[in-house]
């Protein structure tokens, strides 16, 4: 051993730094060894029971080696997300001098850390001291008031300090040990100095203390010895790295206050990181961390709010929740736990499990959404309890002693042919490979256990084990199928095989496997060294297309669409994540062949897989799987791809009956419940998937006339909503008719053929797009030729309403643009035109009311149409008609130069109107006045006409005023001539058929008088008067009107003597 050192010398010494020697000259001493295996597993308390009296350079060794010599947790423990910005800041002040005044005493660190000045903060020196014990940091002071989760910078700077620089650390024993080297004298004065240094702060707490010693009977004497906070751990003392317990629920708390908002899932997703890197490096603060975490989650609020309300929580909330139970399933897997440790997650699990408001594993929570499309009842009784926990405490019952499993997971050259005893077949396939026949979402399970818990090569040897297992099973499944296809598509009944999808599964088993060999295989690649474990690999095959084979079988396995949203949401996520995980990796020959493989497989492997022959009705639809395999292998196997897309295009949920077993059909849809639309939450994100995957086809089928044609059959076989149809047509017709290229005609005839369909689908139900898609397909039609649109003509009836087929298609197809367009001789012309015509003839015969007005702007440059139009007019005059449309066509007519049918028309008109004595505002009164303008204008004889249907349909005063004014300002028969005067001579007043109006005229007035004055009040007086005044002037129009009117008014002073104001206002304007 060497000589003991100097009180003060440096700590490291000038032979070697770390333990590292020099190799050369100095071996490490025995004393080192010896010094260095005790410091990382020993309390210290243990060595000083263990021995009498330790040797200082003994003790010295054992206090130097103490102190982590790993930078990676002191990195860990100051990072809170990949910036890892306190760790380099802590690096930043060491390397540029600030850590000063460095004293370790025993298991005690000191030092101080100054932060330089900047433009907006002065000059700081922080004071930090750290306790370690067996090469952890368990206790951490900063004098700069951090309040965080992780180490300040100071504390990074002054324990990178003592890891990079030992030999520049003085190093004493624990201060217990120097005090035991003084006389009385000595302590005395140590003791007085040290009160005098510090007399404000330890001056009380010396007094009291002083008077404990000297009084016999305190605590205090009780006890042997005195506390040492240098002195190192305790034999009861947990040996584990500083974690701030108080920082972590505060901003735990503080992130799920803000409910997702200011960044906070990202924070709390950054502390499960951290949680995942503590195990990974077997650090027991994992465990702790995630304990801390569930306890304030279970503590949220929303919680039992949400509960109340019977609303369900956010999605991202929903996936916190989801990496919650998942950690705590690794956490229980650990296979080098200890049975207390377990116990103890055990007894904590069921203890949050049994709390009501704790989340349930598929999202739901008793009334997620009502009952809206399901017709059979679901009894929640019936339906287990499961919490994101329960899975976690299941997986309490799994343990590691299996024999076989323990060589899978050791052994990298463990085969059936290295152990004669194991007889079983199951746990090896031909080739003598181990298998694992376990639950698969919990086999997957135990291996992000091995991953997440620091045992990469274990995980990997289990996760090829399950690969091999899978491969063996989709073999064995399909030889099944094989053997009894006749009978199953006889009976064309089956139950859907997994009832459990790996795909969406709470533990994602599929993911966990796929980045397990991926890790492997990238970095293999990457030149890390193999792991023997290749062994287990077929000729040409890598990790990495293994990788890719379980994703292919995961994702095609058929399995059932699970209940609630939030699950069927995650079915959806998951399969895309994993997809998006797929296409970052190149496809060279190997994984070509891996895809012709497993779909080939696939195609032929029935009720096991969702792209087979026997689907069940409510099974996990493939379309977006198959989108990928067919853009994967159109380059390499046209035909392979377009059999795997066709037998994705199926959506039987939306069917309405399950087809029988007719064995004459490509496939058979299979349903154990027909006639029943099961609860598909994400309904609309699935019949999208389905029509891109139509529309990739399409696209890749350009000039390729067969291959249009079924996949226009397929899409007209299993798409079911018109707007994914109208979609299709658009985009085929884009493909079609794309600006650097000639039209595709068979592409252009699947746009339009799609287009019909749609209008067929739309014609009799509300879309609130019918009018773009009407105007759409006018517009394929005329790029598809003269034909096309001779023939939506033709079928008009089938496709469009009547208005539709006025207003839009027969005037576009009329209109100068299209014939443009079409290059179309004068021949082709007047056919086009004379199509129009028919269909616009046809249209106002069916609906008169909305076309007949567009059936004759259609007509009028064929004069027998034209005649044709206006007799369907007249003839639904009687009937079909109103007055607001008969005369909007007189209108027409009079703007067309036929002034008598305007005047036939508006005569016609007047027979369905009835304007009653308040209707003083109604938008018909300017078509009234315009009739008896255009009447007046014809002549006597039609003004004579039309006034007794004014006086029979108008009953408002002010109205038939102001039509007596006119007709008594002009002669009749001014047709056209303006404001020139006519020779004839003025109407009279007091012959027909003036006269008529002239009395109707006062009667209204009459009428109207007693009708206001009913209901009058005060406020309505001074109007009532000037209405009056309106009055008078039309009966002074009459031979003997003011005779009359002072009649008129005698009478209503007498009648309504009662309302003295107003009668007092009557005599006041009218006497």
């Amino acid at each position: 051993l060497r000589p003991p050192r100097a009180a003060g010398a440096p700590c490291g010494g000038s032979t070697s730094t770390q333990g590292e020697s020099s190799k050369t000259q100095n071996p490490e001493t025995l004393l080192d060894i010896a010094a260095r295996k005790v410091a990382e597993k020993w309390p210290f308390q243990r060595v000083e029971e263990r021995f009498e009296r330790i040797p200082e350079p003994v003790q010295r060794r054992i206090v130097y080696w103490s102190f982590p010599r790993s930078e990676r947790e002191i990195c860990m423990y100051s990072s809170g997300d990949e910036t890892r910005l306190p760790f380099r800041r802590g690096i930043a002040l060491l390397e540029s001098g600030c850590v000063d005044n460095v004293l370790q005493v025993g298991f005690h660190l000191s030092g101080t850390v100054r932060e330089p000045a900047t433009a907006s903060e002065p000059e700081l020196v922080c004071n930090v001291s750290v306790s370690f014990d067996r090469c952890k940091i368990t206790a951490v002071t900063c004098s700069c008031g951090n309040k965080d989760i992780f180490y300040c910078a100071h504390v990074v700077a002054l324990s990178l300090y003592r890891v990079r620089k030992p030999e520049q650390v003085k190093l004493r024993l624990p201060i217990s040990e120097t005090l035991f080297q003084m006389n009385r004298d000595q302590l005395q004065k140590f003791v007085q100095y040290l009160i005098t240094v510090h007399h404000t702060e330890v001056l009380p707490t010396a007094q009291k203390l002083a008077d404990e010693i000297l009084s016999q009977n305190s605590e205090i004497n009780q006890v042997h010895g005195a506390p040492d906070p240098t002195a190192g751990a305790s034999v009861d003392d947990e040996n584990c790295w500083h974690l701030d317990e108080e920082q972590v629920q505060e901003q735990v708390k503080l992130f799920l206050s803000q409910g997702g908002y200011h960044g906070s899932g990202k924070q709390l997703n950054l502390l499960f990181s951290k949680v995942r890197e503590m195990l990974k490096m077997r650090d027991s603060n994992g465990a702790r961390m995630l304990t801390l975490i569930t306890e304030q989650f279970m503590g949220d609020p929303r919680l039992a709010l949400w509960r109340q309300q019977g609303t369900t929580m956010t999605d991202k909330y929903r996936q916190l929740w989801d990496e919650l139970g998942a950690l705590w399933m690794c956490i229980v897997l650990n296979p080098h736990y200890k049975p207390e440790q377990k116990g103890f997650w055990l007894r904590q699990l069921r203890r949050w499990n049994s709390v009501d408001v704790c989340p349930l594993e598929d999202g739901n929570h008793g009334s997620e959404l009502t009952n809206l499309t399901n017709a059979l009842p679901q009894d929640s009784l019936t339906r287990p309890h499961r919490t994101v926990f329960t899975r976690a405490i299941e997986a309490c019952d799994l343990h590691w002693q299996d024999p076989h499993l323990q060589h899978i997971i050791t052994e990298d050259h463990y085969t059936n042919y290295c152990y004669h005893d194991n007889l079983d077949s199951s746990l090896f396939d031909a080739r003598g490979w181990p298998l694992w026949h376990e639950h698969v979402p919990t086999a997957c399970a135990r291996v992000d256990a091995l991953r997440s818990h620091g045992y990469p090569k274990e995980a990997l040897r289990l996760a090829i084990a399950i690969v091999n297992t899978l491969r063996r099973q989709q073999q064995k499944q399909l030889e099944f199928f094989r053997a009894h296809k006749k009978e199953l598509l006889h009976k064309g009944i089956t139950s859907v095989t997994n009832l459990e999808g790996w795909v969406g599964h709470p533990l994602d088993p599929i993911g966990t496997l796929f980045s397990t060999l991926m890790e492997t295989g990238r970095g293999s690649e990457d030149g890390h060294p193999v792991f023997p474990a290749q062994r287990f690999l077929e000729e040409g095959e890598t990790f990495v297309s293994l990788a890719v084979e379980t994703a292919l079988i995961g994702l095609g396995q058929q399995r059932v669409m699970p209940d609630g949203l939030y699950a069927q949401e995650k079915v959806c996520r998951n399969e895309e994540q994993l997809l998006a995980r797929l296409q970052e990796v190149n496809l060279d020959d190997t994984l070509v062949k891996i895809f012709r493989k497993q779909a080939a497989i696939l195609l032929e492997a029935g009720p096991y897989s969702g792209l087979g022959e026997l689907l069940y009705r409510e099974s996990v639809p493939m379309h977006t799987f198959a989108k990928y395999l067919f853009t994967s292998l159109l380059p390499h196997d046209a035909e392979l791809a377009y059999k795997i897309a066709l037998r994705a295009m199926r959506l039987p949920v939306l069917e309405s009956t399950a087809p029988s077993g007719d064995l004459s059909r490509p496939h058979h849809i299979v349903s154990v419940v027909p006639n029943r639309l099961p609860r598909w939450f994400t309904l609309s994100h699935i019949e999208t998937q389905q029509c891109e995957l139509a529309s990739t086809m399409l696209t890749a089928a350009k000039g390729d006339a067969r291959k249009l044609e079924t996949v226009l059959e397929s899409i007209q076989k299993n798409i079911h909503s018109a707007s994914h149809i109208f979609k299709l047509a658009q985009d085929a017709f884009k493909i079609a008719t794309l600006m650097d290229s000639l039209p595709d005609i068979t592409l252009l005839k699947v746009s339009l053929e799609l287009g019909l369909q749609v209008m067929r689908m739309t014609l009799s139900t509300l879309n609130w797009r019918r009018r773009e898609m009407v105007r759409w397909l006018v517009t394929c039609a005329t790029e598809a030729g003269v034909f096309a649109l001779d023939s939506i003509m033709q079928s008009w009836f089938t496709l469009f309403t009547p208005t539709e087929a006025t207003s839009v298609v027969a005037s576009t197809v009329m209109s100068n643009s299209t014939i443009v367009r079409l290059h179309l001789d004068c021949h082709q012309q007047e056919n086009l035109a004379n199509s129009a015509r028919t269909l616009a003839l046809q249209c106002a015969m069916k609906d008169p009311q909305n076309c007949a007005l567009s059936a004759l702007t259609l007509c009028e440059k064929d004069h027998i149409a034209f005649e044709t139009a206006y007799q369907i007019v007249l003839d639904a005059a009687a009937t079909g008609m109103n007055y607001t449309q008969l005369f909007t066509i007189a209108r027409y007519m009079e703007h067309r130069g036929y002034p008598m049918r305007a005047y036939k028309l508006a005569t016609l008109a007047m027979t369905h109107l009835n304007l009653s004595y308040n209707q003083d505002t109604h938008p018909a009164i300017n078509d009234v006045l315009w009739a008896c303008a255009l009447s007046h204008s014809l002549g006597k004889n039609e003004l004579a006409s039309v006034i007794p249907l004014v006086v029979k349909s108008v009953k408002c005063a002010t109205v038939l005023s102001d039509i007596l004014r006119r007709c008594t300002l002009t002669t009749p028969g001014m047709v056209a001539l303006h404001s020139r005067r006519n020779s004839g001579k003025l109407m009279p007043l007091d012959k027909a058929p003036l006269r008529q109006l002239l009395d109707a005229t006062i009667g209204a007035y009459i009428n109207t008088t007693h009708s206001r004055l009913t209901h009058i009040s005060p406020r309505h007086y001074s109007e009532f008067i000037e209405f009056l005044s309106k009055a008078r002037e039309t009966f002074l129009m009459a031979h003997d009107g003011h005779i009359q009117f002072t009649q008129f008014i005698d009478n209503l002073k007498q009648i309504y003597k009662g309302k003295k104001k107003l009668m007092m206002l009557v005599r006041e304007r009218f006497g």
